[in-house]
């Protein structure tokens, strides 16, 4: 796609790039060399700069979203907007100070607690492919070769080192100062692009009389078992390692929970401007054989110098901020959830948080690697989207959320094959569909989405686990008896 961009609209681009890298070195000061302050920021995070590193780190998918809203209209919203409301108020109500109060810094420290080594080696692996920001490297490298006309493979590199550079002395201060301005940023490019579409093509009546009728429908056109499969992928949310470590980091439980109802706000505010960017992009430029560029071919066509740098600078930043995010993460992930524990020795304290800040830093470049890598061999971000949440949700969501709540609890023997069997199964039902007729248009064995029997084996798993606790307590002869070695070594927790 050809961009046209005048000196003002490079100038606008130029400073956004400046002003990330200055924030984020800047912000750097802070993390000194405690654990603390390196992955979680101290624990310190207010209501403001809570809400507005969650904001823009749970909303980087720009031209998915784009991508989904020209093909399917409203449905964008349906899909990607209500289900994930839906599990934020669920997250905030019932879990947000539940994670603050532990204390932890990752979600494989919180299975560890709760489950053992086991169960955490195989959700540190699971959190790794959950967390990759690879669909956001892919997206910022599209932006980026569009812009400046370079390789998709330079641009990909560049965008990446940019965005996460300053995380290495700076860790999640860096991080969050710099979604900090992103946040502002997106609501400003996407704010400046509406009202050029309505004042000079019209409002809803123009959209209605320019976009097919399926585009203002809540389904546009996808069958439901696929619309309640991305429900189901909304429950990623609970699973979702940014929200964990943010409630982490959080100031207290309460900055932790209304700081994510607050945020469900900016998310429906922003998601409808994201939609009916979308529709102005099909009723405006309908023929486009490229649906990921509908809002950059929309700013081609209505919008002027300098206000065009704008609305670049916002899908930027929008991509940016969740591209810093999951690296950190992912290398956090790397660093203290693997290569801690796999050359773990008898050492200090102080020892073992240097080992896990030096293990850290070395996986934010082994993260922006394997990224890059696998965003240059599969170039779709709504295939990678869904591949990983159809196949990894159905083995964390479960063992996760029953390890905050002690009455929820059962054997780890049964929570290990609830988390084995849940991701395993759905991997292997994805890849025969995959072989049976392609990666386009995979067919699935009896038509049944990848998820669905994830989820049952893993649900059927626990529940096999709360029969085995209720007989086991209740003293039945061959339950496990309440005085047995294995309540002796914690691995199931009485109710309280």
């Amino acid at each position: 796609m050809n961009v046209k961009l005048a000196p003002t609209d490079w100038l606008v681009i130029i400073v956004y790039f400046s002003a990330v890298v200055f924030v984020g070195f800047r912000a750097a000061r802070k993390a000194r060399s405690h654990i603390d302050e390196y992955l979680v920021a101290g624990r310190g995070l207010t209501l403001p700069v809570f809400v507005a590193t969650l904001v823009s780190t749970w909303y980087g998918g720009i031209l998915g979203v784009g991508e989904f809203s020209y093909r399917y209209g409203i449905s964008n919203w349906f899909i990607f907007g209500v289900p994930y409301y839906f599990f934020a108020i669920i997250f905030a109500i019932f879990l947000a100070p539940r994670v603050h109060k532990a204390k932890l810094h990752t979600i494989p420290d919180k299975l560890r607690e709760t489950y053992g080594d086991r169960t955490a080696n195989m959700g540190s692996f699971l959190t790794l492919f959950i967390v990759t920001p690879a669909p956001y490297v892919l997206m910022v490298g599209i932006i980026v070769e569009m812009l400046f006309g370079w390789s998709l493979a330079a641009s990909v590199i560049f965008a990446t080192t940019v965005s996460v550079a300053y995380l290495y002395s700076g860790g999640l201060h860096s991080d969050v100062r710099t979604n900090s301005l992103e946040f502002i940023l997106m609501y400003i490019g996407f704010g400046v692009i509406l009202p050029f579409c309505y004042f000079n093509y019209g409002g809803l009546t123009f959209i209605q009389a320019h976009v097919p009728p399926g585009h203002l429908t809540l389904t546009g056109g996808n069958s439901w078992q696929y619309i309640i499969a991305w429900f189901f992928i909304a429950s990623w949310t609970l699973v979702d390692p940014a929200f964990h470590q943010r409630c982490y980091a959080a100031r207290s439980g309460a900055v932790a929970r209304y700081g994510i109802l607050l945020s469900i706000v900016f998310w429906l505010f922003f998601d409808f401007m994201t939609s009916f960017t979308g529709l102005y992009a099909k009723a405006i430029v309908p023929h486009l054989s490229q649906p990921a560029m509908s809002y950059p071919a929309l700013a081609e066509v209505v919008l002027p110098s300098f206000i065009k740098g704008l609305f670049y600078v916002g899908m930027l930043a929008t991509i940016m901020s969740s591209l810093e995010s999951l690296t950190f993460i992912s290398a956090v992930t790397i660093g203290k959830d693997i290569f801690f524990k796999m050359f773990r020795k008898h050492e200090t304290e102080a020892d073992s948080s240097r080992k896990i800040l030096k293990y850290s830093r070395v996986g934010i470049f082994l993260s922006a690697l394997i990224s890059i890598g696998i965003a240059l061999v599969i170039p779709s971000v709504i295939q990678i989207w869904y591949d990983l949440g159809t196949v990894f949700i159905p083995g964390l969501l479960i063992p996760l959320v029953t390890s905050y709540f002690p009455k929820l609890r059962v054997d780890r023997r049964f929570i290990f094959l609830s988390m084995t069997f849940g991701w395993s199964v759905s991997l292997l039902w994805l890849l025969s569909g995959i072989v049976a007729n392609g990666t386009i248009n995979p067919e699935y064995l009896l038509g049944i989405q990848p998820m669905y029997p994830g989820l049952f084996l893993s649900f059927s798993f626990y529940v096999m686990g709360v029969i085995n606790r209720v007989r086991g307590l209740s003293g039945v002869g061959e339950g496990i008896h309440p005085h047995s070695e294995l309540h002796a070594e914690g691995d199931i927790d009485r109710p309280s």
